[in-house]
């Protein structure tokens, strides 16, 4: 019986942890360039109480055994890299990358580089391309302080157009990044990645070059959270809980009677 309690308990974390990762998805539904995670789980170890294939006689053996389990756990949360829907916003310094190939490069207070899919750009005071939190665009992009028109082409050629000039010119030339396992990607908030020995090294490109994907201007990415998806996500850990917890009642009142045995 104690067994079943440390059990239902271990399934009542697990899912306790399963909601979090839940929530988190619907809290950041708004946010753009968000992906989405998942809790996995994994079951805990074995009390085997008669091993399987145990020779019974020179003619037969054990079919099944019998293996008790003792739980589970949450073994990961694999975030999903697919693209989120595009929503048009007409805002030049709005970016964003048309496909899952390919993440922003940004520099860090450190210098090191971070990486992201949220493309809402800012202007600086010194017409540097930044984030909102101000942490520079990679290559660095300057926008002069007399252009009249920011322009975007899908190969991320950034170019303007001056005061009193009709022809535009070239300022900077946008580079994407791409990793073999964007799920080993490690999160640091503020929709930033960093890399990590489980996504490998960037593979770094112009956009729509060497498969990566193209940009397009005045387009932001969204997160990619379904809310019905979640919702209903929510409502199976929920109940899962319920069931674990009922498991930890059951196992109290079959403590409970026999400890009332000797009366």
């Amino acid at each position: 019986m104690l067994r079943s309690l440390w059990s239902s308990a271990s399934g009542m974390i697990a899912q306790q942890t399963n909601l979090d990762v839940v929530a988190n998805n619907l809290a950041n539904v708004n946010t753009s360039g968000y992906k989405k995670e998942r809790a996995d789980f994994q079951d805990l170890l074995y009390q085997i109480d008669r091993q399987p294939g145990t020779p019974v006689d020179p003619a037969s053996t054990i079919p099944t055994g019998v293996q008790v389990g003792l739980g589970t756990r949450v073994i990961g949360t694999p975030r999903f890299m697919s693209e989120g829907n595009l929503q048009v916003t007409d805002n030049p310094m709005d970016w964003a990358i048309a496909g899952d190939q390919g993440y922003f490069q940004v520099t860090m207070p450190d210098g090191t580089l971070a990486y992201t899919r949220a493309g809402s750009w800012q202007i600086d005071a010194d017409g540097q391309i930044v984030t909102h939190d101000g942490l520079l665009l990679e290559p660095a992009i300057i926008i002069p302080q007399d252009a009249v028109e920011i322009m975007l082409s899908s190969d991320g050629v950034v170019s303007v157009k001056l005061a009193g000039q009709t022809e535009a010119q070239q300022v900077g030339q946008l580079e994407l990044a791409r990793f073999v396992n964007p799920a080993g990607l490690l999160a640091i908030g503020t929709n930033l990645f960093q890399q990590t020995d489980a996504s490998g090294l960037p593979i770094v490109a112009q956009p729509g070059a060497d498969g990566m994907s193209e940009v397009r201007q005045g387009v932001l990415e969204m997160s990619n959270v379904q809310v019905v998806e979640e919702m209903v996500g929510m409502i199976i850990a929920q109940r899962a809980y319920e069931a674990n917890s009922k498991g930890v009642q059951t196992a109290d009142d079959l403590l409970r009677i026999a400890n009332g045995l000797k009366r």
